[in-house]
Order: C-alpha cells, then sequence, then structure tokens
C-alpha cells in the first residue's frame, strides 16, 4: 500500500537513477537540508532471532508527516528511558498475546501465542511514556498494552457470535464500529466507521485512565482514549492496512506528537515557575523527593517528567491545628523545621536541585540543569505577632508571605474569616511595609476584599495573588471579582491561576480546560501582563489533564492550541511573577 504523495516521491527518486550526487545535491541544495517533523517511534515485534515490523505501519506515519523510529524490543531501562527522551510519539504496535500473570490470572485454553521479549519491555514503555505525557496511539495488541499497563484488563479470549479474527485481506472492512460523540474519534471520523478485526483477545474493563468511545455490534471494545485529558487512543482494529481512512488516526498522532515537540522545545529555552505549592506539608512523613513518591504531587521525577523547571514550596500553617499538625512547636518553630527539611533535600540532591532567592538564581540553575526551589510562607501565623519575625524569614530566603489563611490573624481579615480589623490591621499595616523594606513579597490569595484593598494601599510595591482564581466563572469567597483584577493589575500585580478544583467551578469534575477559561478570563480583565499559574499541588491542587507536576507540559499545549505567542507563554510562566519579585527585591535594603 502506497499513498499517492509517497507513490510520487519514489517515482522521483527512481528518475535520479542510481547517482548518488544526484541524491546529495538536493539535500544540500536548501538550508536546513531537512523540515523538522515529529519523532514517531514504532514498537517492534520478536520472532525467532529477529526483530521486525511491517511497512504499512511506518509507511503510514511517512506519509501521515512523521519520522518513524523502531523501538527494539528491550526491557532494559537506560534504554527505554534514552529513546523517549527523544521521541514525540509512540504507535504501539500489532502482535501475539499477552501473558496473563501481568494481570494476576492463569491461562486459558485458548491463549495464543505470547512473546516474552515484548510484554515487560512494552508495558515499562508505556508507563514510562504515560508519565512523560508523550503521545500514544495502541493497534490491536497495543490497545492491550495500554490497559495492562495503566490499570485495565483484557479477557483471554471473548465470547461473542461476531467474527472478530477475520479470513479477507487486511485492507477489508469486515465489521462496523459505533463511535461515541464527543470523542476524539468522532472528531475523525463521525458515529459510525467500518473496520478489519484481527483478534481473540480484548479489552474487557479500560480502568479508570480511559474511557470506551468505540464498540463493536456485540459490545465488545473497539476503541478506547483518555480521560485525563492526554492525547491517547487505543484501538482494536488495524489502521495501519486501511489506507486513508486508516491515515486519519496517524495524522492524528503526527499532529499532537508536533504540538508536544512544539512544547518541549520550548519548555527547554524559557523558564517555567509555578508560584504556589504545599508539598512540605508532607515532609514530616519520610518523604523522599529523590523517588517517584506517590504522596507528593512535587519530586524530582515529576518534575523532569513535566519539563518544569521552578517552584515556590510553601510552609503552610493551620489557622487552627490539629493535635500533633505542627509537632507541638511554635509556628515560628514549625515554618523554621519545613525550611531546615527543605535545605536537607536540595543539599542530599544537589547535582539536581537547588534553593533560589531571585530570579538570576533561577536561570542560573536552570542554565546548569537543576530544578529550584523557592521558599514561602502561607499564613503570617508565622510571624507571632513580632515584627522582627519577618526580618529572621527574610534572611532565611522566603520570597513571599501570604498574608493569612482561612481565618482571621494578627495581620488581616481573611476571606473565610469573621471581619475582626474591618481589612489590614495596625499590626498588618507594620509587616506590610518591613515586608516592602526586606524584599518580601506580598501575598492575598486567602485575604478578605477589604483586606486586599487595603494591602493594596499600603504597599510600596505590587501585591500578588499566588493561587487564587475568578469569581466571574465561579463564585466562591477565595475568588478575585473582576473588581478586584483591575485594581490589582492597575497597581502591577499578578494573579496566579490554580489548579484547586474547589476555585474552578461549584459542580461537576474540574478539568485542565476549566483552569485555561480561568486563566483566559484573568487575561481578557487585567491583561497578559499580569497573570500567572500557581497550582497548589499538594494542598488540593490538582485535577485532570494537571494532576502533578508531571503534567506541568499539558497546560503549555493548551496554550499552544489556543495560539498564544512564545513570549506570552514566557510571561504566564512566571515571566510576569519574576517581573514582579526583581522590583520587590531590587528596591529592599541590604539584607
Amino acid at each position: 500500500m502506497l499513498t499517492n504523495d509517497l507513490a510520487i516521491h519514489l517515482m522521483e527518486n527512481m528518475n535520479k537513477g542510481f547517482h548518488l550526487d544526484a541524491y546529495l545535491d538536493e539535500i544540500y541544495s536548501t538550508f536546513p537540508e531537512a523540515e523538522r517533523r515529529p519523532l514517531i517511534g514504532l514498537t517492534a515485534n520478536y520472532s525467532d532471532i529477529d526483530a521486525t515490523i511491517r511497512s504499512v505501519y511506518y509507511r503510514q506515519i511517512i506519509a501521515a508527516g512523521g519520522i518513524p523510529l523502531i523501538i527494539p524490543p528491550v526491557a532494559d531501562r537506560h534504554v527505554i528511558i534514552n529513546t523517549l527522551d527523544v521521541l514525540d510519539g509512540i504507535v504501539l504496535t500489532g502482535g501475539a498475546d499477552y501473558n496473563p500473570l501481568w494481570a494476576g490470572k492463569e491461562p486459558l485454553k485458548v491463549l495464543g501465542h505470547i512473546n516474552r521479549e515484548r510484554d515487560l519491555a512494552e508495558l515499562l514503555l508505556v508507563r514510562l511514556a504515560y508519565n512523560r505525557q508523550i503521545p500514544m496511539l495502541g493497534i490491536c495488541r497495543g490497545i492491550q498494552t495500554l490497559a495492562f499497563a495503566l490499570g485495565g484488563c483484557v479477557a483471554q479470549d471473548i465470547k461473542t457470535e461476531l467474527k472478530h479474527s477475520q479470513d479477507a485481506d487486511r485492507n477489508e472492512p469486515t465489521h462496523s464500529v459505533t463511535i461515541a460523540e464527543g470523542s476524539m474519534l468522532f472528531d475523525l471520523y463521525g458515529p459510525k466507521i467500518y473496520v478489519n478485526s484481527f483478534h481473540h483477545q480484548a479489552v474487557s474493563d479500560c480502568g479508570e485512565r480511559f474511557r470506551v468511545t468505540a464498540t463493536a455490534p456485540d459490545g465488545i471494545v473497539e476503541a478506547m482514549e483518555s480521560s485525563e485529558e492526554k492525547s491517547v487512543i487505543g484501538v482494536q482494529w488495524h489502521p495501519e492496512w486501511l489506507e486513508e481512512m486508516g491515515l486519519k488516526l496517524f495524522q492524528w498522532l503526527v499532529g499532537r506528537s508536533a504540538e508536544f515537540a512544539k512544547a518541549k522545545r520550548l519548555h527547554s529555552h524559557i523558564l517555567t515557575f509555578d508560584s504556589h505549592c504545599d508539598t512540605p506539608m508532607f515532609f514530616p512523613q519520610g518523604i523522599h523527593f529523590e523517588q517517584r513518591d506517590p504522596r507528593i504531587l512535587y519530586d524530582l521525577h515529576k518534575m523532569t517528567d513535566g519539563r518544569h523547571d521552578a517552584v515556590t514550596m510553601v510552609a503552610y500553617l493551620p489557622q487552627h491545628p490539629k493535635p500533633g499538625e505542627m509537632a507541638g512547636m511554635t509556628p515560628k518553630h514549625y515554618a523554621d523545621s519545613i525550611f531546615d527539611q527543605i535545605e536537607s533535600i536540595v543539599k542530599s540532591q544537589n547535582a539536581y536541585v537547588a534553593l533560589a532567592r531571585t530570579p538570576d538564581d533561577l536561570y542560573r540553575n536552570k542554565a546548569q540543569g537543576r530544578k529550584s526551589i523557592m521558599l514561602g510562607i502561607e499564613n503570617g501565623l508565622a510571624i507571632e505577632d513580632d515584627i522582627r519575625n519577618v526580618e529572621h524569614f527574610a534572611r532565611r530566603g522566603i520570597t513571599y508571605i501570604t498574608l493569612c489563611h482561612n481565618g482571621d490573624n494578627a495581620i488581616c481579615d481573611s476571606a473565610r474569616g469573621t471581619g475582626t480589623h474591618g481589612g489590614v490591621s495596625d499590626f498588618g499595616e507594620q509587616v506590610i511595609r518591613e515586608m516592602n523594606r526586606l524584599g518580601v513579597m506580598v501575598d492575598l490569595s486567602h485575604g478578605g476584599e477589604k483586606s486586599f484593598y487595603d494591602a493594596l494601599d499600603i504597599s510600596a510595591t505590587p501585591i500578588v495573588c499566588s493561587h487564587s482564581n475568578c469569581k466571574a466563572l465561579c463564585d466562591v469567597p477565595r475568588n478575585l471579582t473582576d473588581d478586584q483584577l483591575r485594581a490589582l493589575a492597575a497597581k502591577g500585580g499578578v494573579a496566579q491561576t490554580t489548579m484547586y478544583h474547589g476555585f474552578l467551578r461549584q459542580s461537576g469534575e474540574a478539568t485542565i480546560r476549566d483552569a485555561v477559561a480561568h486563566l483566559e478570563h484573568a487575561i481578557s480583565v487585567m491583561g497578559i501582563d499580569h497573570v500567572g499559574v500557581g497550582t497548589d499541588f499538594d494542598g488540593d491542587g490538582g485535577i485532570k489533564g494537571m494532576a502533578d507536576a508531571s503534567e506541568i507540559i499539558n497546560f503549555t499545549i493548551q496554550l499552544l492550541r489556543r495560539r498564544y505567542s512564545e513570549a506570552d507563554i514566557e510571561k504566564i510562566w512566571g515571566g510576569n511573577w519574576l517581573r514582579i519579585m526583581r522590583l520587590v527585591q531590587g528596591i529592599s535594603v541590604d539584607r
């Protein structure tokens, strides 16, 4: 099978004959020598002593505008991870049955030939690729690979009157498939298509990470796709054989892979900065930052998977600590203990992560290949009503203090408080002025509306809202009204969109699309120079498509789909925040 473009290309090559220089002259006649295209890995089959792949797979990739790369069936982690580092997309090809032991099941008599060379290699490949947000298309065995690797189940043999293993040419459609409305497949094909089918196994349960998007007339799962806003589709049929109709799926994959490649290139040379996470609150549990620790949303693995550079980790102080929550320490000592733990983690992993106090530190760390952690305080309780403690924490390296949390304190009233002071207290005014003097940013996330406007009037430098959304889209006390957004922008401040579901929508499950909607509303009110991202990961932040630091790059992909420029994306990913940090730190006295 050849597409028209590929056939024409081969004919043109034949006209050059067997003269190597004629081919080289064409390559060297322009610069660059070739256009950049996404690199698509195709899993190879293993038979006897050969690693093989049918030509229809790579021909469809080429016809779709991608560059095929054959992935050998090797379960070596160094081979897999280094391969994933260069891939922009993956096709999981067809082949033998899976060993059911991978699913904790014993083999049935109907089980066909299994392939030990492929099983572990491909299961590892999928899990690691999924964490890295790499687009994937699973075909036949490939949809089963996705299910096995990511929490689904596969039936060893399907019981149905409909014949799913045909005695027909592979490019002959043999049964119909009904496609779910609202799916990526529906966008490609509409409600119904005719496909080929050559299998006796099938996905019986797609698991939580996927949803079924196509079925055969007998109810057998014919396709599934990510339920987490990721570019992953699995189909049970063989689109590589179905010429133009099948090409649509490969074009989808190549298009999503090109998008992913562009996001990777962008992350390689801009700084991506998240202004707020609460991960340190879990450190007393014996968290291992150098491991992919399921208890936290930020660690070195997840930051690397998401190609993410820097985050402010705060010492969060609960307004009313539960017994043992602060280990019997005073607020100041508890905050100090959190910073001690962060410094210990950084010291033990200093080849890969470093503390940063200034924007220049962030860019220096990125150039050296290290992730950055900045320090902050969430809840001015840490000051313990002693103005001298502002300088104490400034010397420790904090970059901002969130003046209050979910309750009034000695500094100001909270958005969820009782109006103790009628805004910022007299002591709070001293705190803000001392923060100005010492180059510490004033953060009014969690602040009541009167506290917000008081702080705007008091502060000599722009204030920030490190993790706050738009009240016009989700009417909760913690979100900012349009008037607040306008006032904040007028004074040069920024509002950082957060991933907490309760601040994104009041009913239903929030997704990354909701977060983008809040960001775009803030942009429409404030302008592009006054927005950013503060995920609130590990402080209940985390939504579908932006569940942890490994999915940070998904936000960039969403912005690229909406045709934001590279300069604007750089502003959103910390440029605006760091502009204010430079201003605040630049007018402070020498510490």
